[in-house]
């Protein structure tokens, strides 16, 4: 095979500045408080720039703020809110390659992906929610839908820009108003954002961007003057917020983990679920609450299926992010890598078998190979516990009976893919399986046009689509 030249992005397009506030009522302001926060390059780990962190008062600030902005947003005409979200998603189409960049460096994912799936994804969704901002009576939701009030919103670090425009875009678009906190470890596009909420003369106060950890999260979460909130994150914190929102007037909608079940019939095209299977597992290093993580592979089918998946893998590149021919990038954090090496070895001390391709890891970053597990039992850590990481639990089954049982033999059921090419056999795994979205021949397929979410411990509520919108009206 012919050996690639480096192609890499030019990172001169993006312009960091060294030290970010918050982004209150239109404006940057400073912290009350001192604590600040270096955001470093996963690829790297050289410091991109100090984010200040938000304590209970400047969350405060945020809350009013987007109160007192909230009657004017509200009363708008749908029309007019519109043209901000569509004057939003125009900017972000022009600004794609800058942003694009910057979600890599402070990330870690290839720039391909954060070039050709998530900017597209992003815009997308500003321009679909803008199309349903004066259409919300014939939304199915009530003749007279009413927004919420002021949405506190928190969003994870795997995908920050397009989980930022998945609870931004409807929470606008319906006239509510949002205090947003972005993950501690990826806050920049999000501060980025802020800047084009400004070149979009957005009115103050309608976004508010509180940078922080889970303190800042916290606080927001259980603001009194919160309406709504939505949290996008792992199943533990998403049972604390549960916890903590019971029993009041709060509004909440969940998206947490997933253990996902890619499953592989006989009959299936085998070339094609190679190709599905590895983005379903290894796209954006497996940093995907719905990756595919578990592949199910019918019994009769499995050595030929592996030893092309073996094969597929080894054309695998991993290396510099910002290199156009990289298929795999850094882990996002040392916290993650840390966990995602405790969950493999565990594997092994379970009997598993783990293989991976040759791979050469950079001296310095967080890097895991994409790594594979045969030899998996349902009872083992590896098959039951959310890695987050380029790791795939291999099993096998006889009958669509048994595929099914083991499909659905997991806490969570955020979504499941089935590859086979009779339609009868699709509709009826549809049918049993417990997840929030089946893909057919296809896996980690998003359009802003179709809901998306979780049953059990994956979360409720629906973002995307039409049935995103009712998370964020008085219905």
């Amino acid at each position: 095979m012919f050996e690639y030249a480096p192609a890499p992005e030019s990172r001169d397009i993006v312009d960091i500045r060294p030290s970010h506030g918050l982004f209150i009522n239109g404006e940057w302001v400073e912290p009350q408080g001192e604590e600040r926060h270096k955001t470093v390059n996963p690829a790297t780990e050289e410091v991109l720039a100090e984010v200040a962190w938000a304590g209970e008062a400047d969350v405060d600030r945020a809350v009013q703020a987007a109160a007192k902005a909230f009657p004017v947003w509200s009363a708008m005409p749908g029309a007019e809110r519109a043209k901000y979200l569509f004057r939003i998603a125009r900017i972000i189409q022009e600004r794609a390659r800058e942003l694009a960049v910057l979600e890599t460096l402070d990330n870690g994912k290839p720039i391909r992906e954060s070039r050709d799936v998530d900017l597209p994804l992003v815009a997308a969704h500003f321009f679909y929610y803008a199309g349903w901002a004066d259409k919300l009576a014939y939304a199915g939701f009530g003749e007279n839908p009413r927004p919420l009030g002021v949405a506190g919103q928190v969003i994870p670090w795997n995908f920050p820009l397009l989980m930022l425009a998945w609870k931004i875009a409807p929470a606008l678009a319906c006239g509510n108003t949002v205090v947003l906190k972005p993950a501690e470890t990826t806050p920049l596009t999000a501060l980025a954002f802020a800047d084009i909420c400004r070149q979009a003369d957005l009115p103050p106060g309608v976004v508010n961007i509180v940078t922080g950890a889970g303190e800042t999260g916290a606080a927001l979460v259980n603001h009194p003057g919160v309406d709504k909130v939505a949290f996008t994150g792992s199943t533990e914190v998403g049972r604390l917020i549960a916890r903590s929102l019971a029993g009041t007037r709060k509004k909440l909608t969940l998206e947490l983990g997933g253990k996902a079940a890619n499953i592989v019939f006989e009959d299936a095209p085998l070339d094609q679920a190679v190709e599905g299977i590895v983005n379903g597992i290894f796209f954006n290093q497996g940093h995907v609450c719905c990756a595919g993580s578990r592949l199910l592979v019918q019994e009769s089918v499995a050595a030929e299926l592996l030893e092309a998946l073996k094969r597929r893998l080894g054309t695998l590149r991993l290396g510099d992010p910002l290199d156009k021919n990289t298929d795999i990038g850094a882990i996002n954090s040392a916290e993650q890598l840390a966990k995602i090496r405790e969950l493999s070895e565990a594997g092994e001390a379970e009997g598993a078998e783990r293989w991976s391709p040759a791979c050469p890891i950079p001296d310095r970053g967080y890097w895991f190979p994409p790594t594979v597990f045969t030899g998996v039992a349902q009872s083992h850590r590896i098959a039951r516990e959310e890695i987050f990481g380029p790791v795939l639990s291999v099993l096998t089954f006889r009958t669509p009976a048994e595929a099914v049982e083991k499909a659905n033999n997991t806490p969570y059921g955020l979504s499941a893919g089935v590859w086979t090419e009779k339609g009868s056999r699709m509709l009826w795994m549809a049918s049993r399986l417990r997840a929030g979205v089946v893909w057919s021949n296809t896996f980690n397929r998003f359009d802003p046009t179709s809901p998306f979410g979780g049953y059990k411990e994956s979360g409720y509520g629906r973002e995307g689509g039409r049935h995103g919108l009712e998370a964020y009206l008085a219905v």
